[in-house]
């Protein structure tokens, strides 16, 4: 009797894992739109995101409204939803019809009710965006460009023709590094998206982080000349005069950008900025959206977060923002290079945040799935950066210190800023002059190329540095060998380089000599091998992910060769600079799983109205300053910022040898 109930146990339990298995195997959207008339319960779960969900838990007032990102499987017109909105009081706010989405605002207590309607896959709070501060000569890029120079290259690699949407707090335009030489605006184009109706930069972020992707070297002797000093400029200004926007802001932009690619050249767009990750990349309306410019041709490179260390300075891990969390996008962390050009003591910056991605979902079961991509991608120079002030801007007239004193003129003057945020336009500008050297590298391309030549700093592991330490030199050196006719036809394994004889893999700059990473993050792991240059890979295809070639089964990693060659292999947790691995054996980290040096995983949800942070520790977050500035004092007031760039003073007179 004993048996037949152990098999009849065993058959029932192997359908209903089969069964779970299908339904969470779907997209997400085809799940969740499977029944007509999905009840509450069904809903709560499937089409609504979790701090929406806790939102009408906690609701009090009846009369609350709340905004709200409305995903659909049709039209951004859809007339099922504007009957209802009307009917309820609600009202759009914007359509963004490229992405099948809506903003809008309504009464929260019907949210239930948008969300059952048929068309609709998802709904998700508005939420609050915040912004997250030697460059040529340590990158790099002045390596690189004395390399083309002398190989005969005309342009000069300078981002010539390339587009790079700067999506932040504004630009001041008046500001001479974004001058060409000949004195004309590189701005192309300006547009708001916060409805303060202005596109210049009050707060003072978007002009510094402009500045760092393609700031000209006019000023001091071309001692802050920017990594893309041609590129041209596209100013859509997505956060207010205090620094702050909204989800709807960001996606009204990237609409915009969808639109209007070809017309600018729009090839990289910079994200120093971010928002809690709080669902899955798959569902998160951000995310999403960044995954169709990624698709489109175009390279997103978002900002990882400030969040690496609590109140109390201890490490923490999994507070990666969104869309920093999505594995389409060129997610970039800090590090901090003490103020010199050799790259022998940079390390990755105690305040720059760590992976692996903690945003998830919930199955049907009540079960959480936590995404758990190993990011960020790459690390770059973060630490003290000066870089263009925007004329009386809220940043230095709250905090004089953050005034660098280069020049007595507005139009010519520097600050400092620490964060991501500034790392984020060193890797855009990057993929700027990447995609000047090679106009046919796909989106996948130019982020396997930066991660394969990056630097990996000792003692750090994967899920503070990715690959490395951005390598301009190294990747442009690649990048020019890539073949110029690839194109989706292409199938895994033929040659990738004009050339049979590979790149030596290391670079020098300033008399320091380092080896390539000659590897690239694959999602929950990591791939390696002279394969993953020499021979192409399908998963560099536009409309795939890097991570699409890999396979998990039984906990074992097993690559899809119609997606990786056969040279390609395939690495198992979370490699650290002497080799060994975080966590060996598994599949980077579960919930509340202890790190190597006993910090344990944040598993809670960043919030910015100060409730959140990691396992029971809250922080503040009360103020409308910048966590990038709130992270530049703490380091300072630690002893870690002691070594900055230096501050070279401006005569005056426009350098035009940059």
């Amino acid at each position: 009797m004993f048996p037949r109930l152990q098999r009849l146990l065993i058959k029932l339990l192997t359908v209903a894992l089969i069964a779970t298995s299908s339904l969470l195997s779907q997209p997400r959207s085809v799940a969740q739109g499977r029944a007509d008339r999905p009840n509450s319960w069904q809903v709560r779960r499937a089409r609504l995101s979790p701090d929406l969900l806790e939102r009408i838990k906690r609701q009090r007032d009846a009369n609350e409204r709340v905004r709200v990102i409305v995903q659909l499987s049709g039209s951004a017109d859809d007339p099922a939803v504007t009957s209802f909105l009307s009917v309820v009081g609600g009202r759009f706010r914007r359509r963004f019809r490229n992405l099948r989405m809506n903003a809008v605002e309504l009464p929260l207590s019907v949210a239930e009710r948008l969300a059952e309607l048929n068309g609709v896959l998802r709904l998700s709070l508005d939420r609050e965006v915040r912004t997250f501060g030697h460059l040529s000569a340590t990158t790099g890029t002045d390596l690189a460009r004395q390399l083309w120079t002398q190989s005969g290259h005309q342009p000069g690699l300078d981002g010539t023709g390339v587009g790079i949407a700067i999506l932040d707090s504004g630009i001041d335009a008046r500001h001479k590094s974004f001058l060409d030489r000949y004195g004309n605006s590189r701005i192309v184009l300006s547009r708001d998206f916060t409805g303060e109706g202005r596109v210049d930069d009050p707060y003072g972020h978007g002009t510094h982080v402009a500045s760092i992707a393609a700031g000209n070297g006019r000023i001091a002797q071309g001692k802050y000349v920017g990594i893309a000093p041609n590129a041209k400029i596209i100013n859509l200004r997505v956060l207010d005069e205090d620094g702050v926007g909204r989800t709807s802001n960001l996606l009204e932009a990237i609409d915009w950008i969808i639109s209007n690619r070809t017309t600018y050249n729009i090839r990289v767009v910079n994200l120093s900025l971010g928002t809690p990750a709080v669902e899955s990349y798959r569902d998160d309306p951000l995310c999403r959206a960044v995954r169709q410019l990624v698709d489109a041709g175009v390279v997103v490179v978002a900002a990882a977060g400030n969040n690496g260390k609590d109140g109390n300075g201890v490490k923490l891990y999994g507070a990666i923002h969104a869309p920093g969390n999505d594995p389409s996008v060129i997610t970039v962390g800090a590090t901090n290079t003490f103020g010199t050009d050799y790259r022998s003591d940079d390390t990755v910056a105690s305040y720059s945040s760590r992976g692996p991605t903690r945003s998830c979902w919930t199955d049907p079961l009540g079960i959480k799935h936590y995404d758990n991509l190993i990011k960020p991608d790459l690390v770059a120079p973060g630490n003290r950066i000066v870089a263009a002030k925007a004329a009386n801007n809220a940043l230095v007239a709250q905090h004089p210190e953050l005034e660098a004193n280069v020049s007595p003129w507005p139009d010519r003057d520097m600050m400092y800023l620490s964060g991501t945020s500034m790392a984020a336009p060193v890797v855009a500008g990057g993929a700027a002059l990447l995609l000047q050297a090679n106009p046919k590298l796909t989106p996948n391309l130019v982020k396997a190329i930066l991660m394969y030549t990056a630097q990996p700093l000792a003692s750090f592991n994967m899920l503070e540095q990715g690959a490395g330490q951005v390598n301009i030199e190294g990747a442009i050196r690649l990048a020019t060998l890539v073949r110029t006719d690839l194109s989706g036809a292409f199938l895994a394994g033929e040659p990738l380089l004009i050339s049979s004889t590979l790149p030596a893999p290391s670079t020098t700059i300033a008399g320091y000599t380092f080896a390539w990473a000659q590897g690239i993050i694959l999602g929950y792991t990591y791939a390696f091998g002279s394969d993953l240059i020499a021979r192409y890979q399908k998963i560099y295809d536009l409309g795939r992910l890097l991570s699409d070639g890999v396979l998990v089964s039984d906990g074992v990693l097993v690559a899809d060769q119609n997606l990786l060659s056969d040279g390609v292999a395939i690495g198992n947790g979370v490699l650290v600079s002497d080799g060994t691995t975080l966590n060996e054996g598994e599949l980077v980290l579960s919930a509340g799983v202890l790190v190597s040096d006993g910090v344990l995983v944040s598993d809670g949800v960043l919030v910015s109205d100060g409730v959140l942070v990691s396992d029971g520790v809250l922080v503040s977050d009360q103020t409308r300053l910048t966590e990038a500035i709130l992270q530049a004092h703490h380091a300072l007031l630690n002893g870690e910022d002691t070594a900055a760039m230096p501050s070279e003073s401006d005569s005056g007179v426009d350098y035009l040898d940059y």
